[in-house]
């Protein structure tokens, strides 16, 4: 059997992706490059091409909210996108899809279907966008990660799965480098391709935060802000008390991640659903900053949950940082009291989540 993966969320469809094993044969239909404007390596292409599982490269476009000569070329792309689409489907020829959502996945759904492919989403955030509310009409089954999202969708077709998280995470198996933890860590991160909005509020405060902890900042690299080489340029006009406390990364790879969260005492970035079940499951407070324009607010609702439930803050990316510190001491002074509240959001996190899409989809298709 072979099953084509795609889609928008990397961490769900690796944990499934290592899931099915050698039960299939995987390919993955993705972006190589990170940005459209810059040949930067994308962290998918990484990780699959690692994986030694065929990666096709899609260029298409999508419909935004925002009215610009981008938006309008974006639009444009998506013919182009439903072409190439066609052509790695009939090389392909597999005998289901699994779409992790976005814009990658909506094309590669929408032709499948239309080849009588058997179709099958996952739905990671809170709120599903427009490509998944869309591809839910035509797929036969439909994950979910948190029980609030059946409203979206056709009730006979939804399974609550949980969003899958990569055991990988969980376990150390390579250290990107030996930390002496002698104080409490802090790992700032803006996901895979990181944020500036965040690097920039990590660089106001960062001789303040370095006195009392150790930070692990993951910056991303894109060129356009060139944060990684700013900042190392940086940390090495630090004292030497100050250097010593400032681990700096473009970014972690999935088999250095364990070690990362296994040493951090809190974690300050972003508010994707992928973020919010990783910590969930590794039991790591947060101060979450939501990405503003995220589709639906998905990232401000993500961060709330947390917040009513005792487990993380909320920062908003329009506040001063001297007001990030204040939280992210806040939280460190009762670290103990937000660790024992993540017994009021585990029953969100299935352990078994890849499993069940694993199995669901494979039984499926041989009945």
């Amino acid at each position: 059997m072979k099953i084509l993966i795609t889609g928008g969320h990397l961490g769900p469809a690796l944990a499934v992706i290592d899931e099915i094993d050698n039960k299939a044969t995987v390919v993955f239909v993705g972006r190589r490059f990170a940005l459209d404007q810059e040949k930067t390596l994308s962290l998918e292409y990484e990780e699959i091409t690692k994986r030694r599982i065929a990666f096709y490269h899609l260029s298409t476009g999508r419909i935004t909210r925002l009215l610009n000569l981008r938006s309008t070329l974006n639009v444009l792309k998506i013919p182009l996108g439903l072409y190439q689409t066609l052509a790695i489907l009939k090389k392909v020829r597999p005998n289901l899809i699994l779409s992790f959502g976005g814009y990658i996945g909506f094309p590669i759904c929408v032709i499948g279907f239309l080849l009588r492919i058997p179709i099958f989403i996952h739905e990671q955030t809170i709120k599903p966008g427009l490509a998944n509310r869309l591809t839910g009409i035509f797929a036969k089954k439909i994950f979910i990660s948190f029980p609030g999202s059946k409203k979206y969708f056709p009730r006979a077709k939804v399974i609550v799965s949980g969003n899958p998280v990569r055991k990988n995470l969980l376990a150390i198996h390579k250290k990107p480098f030996d930390l002496d933890k002698h104080h409490p860590v802090i790992y700032f991160t803006g996901g895979s391709l990181g944020s500036h909005s965040v690097n920039v509020h990590v660089e106001k405060i960062l001789p303040q935060i370095l006195k009392k902890y150790i930070v692990i900042h993951q910056t991303g690299k894109i060129k356009q802000y060139n944060d990684y080489q700013r900042l190392t340029h940086k940390r090495n006009k630090l004292a030497k008390g100050l250097k010593k406390n400032y681990y700096l990364r473009d970014y972690f790879f999935e088999d250095e991640l364990g070690y990362v969260y296994s040493v951090s005492d809190l974690v300050v970035g972003r508010s994707g659903a992928n973020t919010v079940f990783e910590l969930i499951a590794a039991k790591i407070p947060a101060v979450f900053i939501p990405l503003p324009w995220s589709a639906n607010q998905e990232q401000l609702k993500q961060s709330e949950i947390f917040h009513r439930a005792g487990v993380g803050e909320v920062f908003h990316q329009s506040q001063d940082s001297k007001h990030l510190l204040k939280t992210i001491e806040k939280v460190i002074a009762n670290l103990e009291d937000y660790k024992i509240n993540f017994k009021n959001v585990e029953l969100l996190y299935k352990e078994n989540a890849a499993e069940i899409i694993v199995q669901t989809i494979l039984s499926d298709n041989s009945a």
